[in-house]
């Protein structure tokens, strides 16, 4: 394919350059001969996400009436838009899964993504006493199907108790044996110590998840602490000390990292305390990433209790992304989560939007700001999930392996209809020359496509 006209947005001095990539490698890279006024693309790295849940999109907006292998789930709807309901709806949902209605749903998820610029992602399928391997078995699928689009790394997944409650022990089973019977395409093992009955069971549940990915060779990723309660039991501390003392750093393969999803009650913490966290981590050489969700934690963060009296003072709790990465030293990126279900019952899993409302959200919006954001749902997001990004960055030169990046593509005018009687007037487009530029649309949108040396340059524009 050729892609003329191009600024490479890691590259400095916004210069223009004509590419030529075939078999993989770039061929050619030199100045470009468009005239000195044609609107020039952008060129950056693809979009990942590290943290979705593949069982779970659009269950609020779902395909029911296609026909009978797809659930009607409108009667899940939220009523008081809180945890414990989300969890509840959640499981019934999950009683009328079909194996066409996960593949769908999930198909419409993953399509989506591709076309919002998404190359790769993490996704949660939950395996339980409830589902078994059902959903994971559709992903599979999708992971099969789509290979030559999207890298999708799935995370078996543990949303239920393993120790705790009646269902516990049978939990722990179903998902060790998913694991030996499915582990060539697992890449990943989740779990969710704070559903467990007690602090005790809690403990247990992190240790059995960080023996079992270490037996099977996989990455790890908790979802932890999700509560602004600072007098709650604190569970990132003995994620860490189990992990030292399981010598993680000196028996896991070196590309396999621990993943930590929300964890708001990191929010509530003093700066001296967030500092030791991280020197922790650090001495003991750990690769953990932390994932904030913004868009399920601050729907679900921080809502008034009974007792409350004065709630339009209530925080609003979801991990500090960019300070934690700035002034902590930490590991971190940012992830939509869930989408069109319960926990989160909006949006559209763009992560370029995510990273947009991070400018409000964090009140990041310097230049320097823009460029963190984006690699939060880019390079950081990938290194968080275990992915290279080699390829992604500037300097590339002729000989340079291609990877698949994403195009935003200017135009020389907008055009709007014209008053009754006039001429239509064009409206001098704004161009988008880097990152700082890049602003959300809707994924219908034309100006945002993955290129790749799969598909010709003309059928992506």
């Amino acid at each position: 394919m050729k892609l003329e006209n191009v600024i490479l947005a890691n590259e400095p001095g916004g210069a223009r350059w004509d590419l030529e990539v075939s078999d993989g490698v770039l061929q050619s890279k030199g100045a470009t001969n468009a005239a000195p006024d044609a609107p020039s693309s952008l060129l950056l790295p693809p979009l990942c996400h590290p943290h979705v849940h593949l069982d779970k999109p659009y269950i609020l907006t779902c395909n029911h009436g296609l026909s009978a292998h797809h659930p009607d789930y409108t009667d899940l709807a939220p009523r008081s838009g809180s945890f414990d309901e989300a969890l509840s709806n959640t499981s019934k949902a999950k009683e009328r899964y079909t194996a066409q209605d996960v593949y769908l749903r999930g198909s419409q998820f993953v399509a989506t993504s591709y076309q919002q610029g998404v190359t790769s992602m993490r996704a949660f399928v939950e395996v339980d006493h409830v589902t078994g391997t059902l959903p994971l078995q559709a992903v599979i699928r999708l992971k099969q199907d789509f290979s030559h689009l999207v890298q999708l790394q799935i995370c078996a997944f543990a949303q239920d108790p393993v120790f705790s409650t009646g269902h516990g022990q049978e939990n722990r089973s179903i998902l060790e044996k998913a694991l030996r019977d499915y582990g060539s395409d697992i890449e990943a093992l989740g779990s969710t110590p704070y559903v467990e009955s007690s602090q005790e069971d809690s403990i247990r549940n992190i240790d059995w998840a960080i023996r079992t990915a270490l037996e099977h060779h996989v990455h790890l990723d908790f979802h932890l602490d999700y509560n602004l309660d600072s007098s709650a039991a604190f569970l990132v501390e003995p994620v860490i000390r189990l992990l030292t003392e399981h010598q993680w750093t000196r028996r896991a393969d070196k590309s396999k990292t621990i993943v930590i999803g929300h964890c708001s009650h990191l929010s509530t913490l003093p700066a001296q305390k967030m500092l030791d966290i991280a020197d922790g981590i650090r001495q003991q050489d750990l690769a953990v990433h932390f994932v904030g969700l913004p868009t399920s934690d601050l729907f679900m963060m921080g809502r008034p209790t009974d007792e409350q009296t004065a709630p339009h003072s209530r925080p609003r709790g979801t991990l500090q992304v960019p300070s934690m990465i700035r002034d902590v030293g930490l590991a971190a990126c940012l992830g939509v989560n869930n989408v069109g279900n319960a926990f989160t019952p909006y949006g559209t899993g763009d992560p370029l939007q995510l990273a947009c409302w991070g400018v409000g959200l964090y009140q990041a919006g310097t230049v320097d700001d823009a460029e963190l954001l984006f690699s939060c749902v880019s390079s950081r997001a990938r290194e968080a999930i275990g992915l290279s990004n080699t390829g992604y960055g500037g300097g590339m030169e002729k000989g340079t392996a291609w990877r698949p990046m994403l195009l935003v593509e200017n135009t020389k005018t907008m055009r709007v209809p014209p008053r009754p009687g006039c001429p239509e007037v064009p409206i001098p487009a704004r161009q988008r020359v880097s990152i700082k530029d890049v602003v959300w649309d809707p994924p219908e949108s034309s100006l945002r496509s993955v290129v790749s040396c799969a598909h010709a340059c003309q059928t992506n524009r």
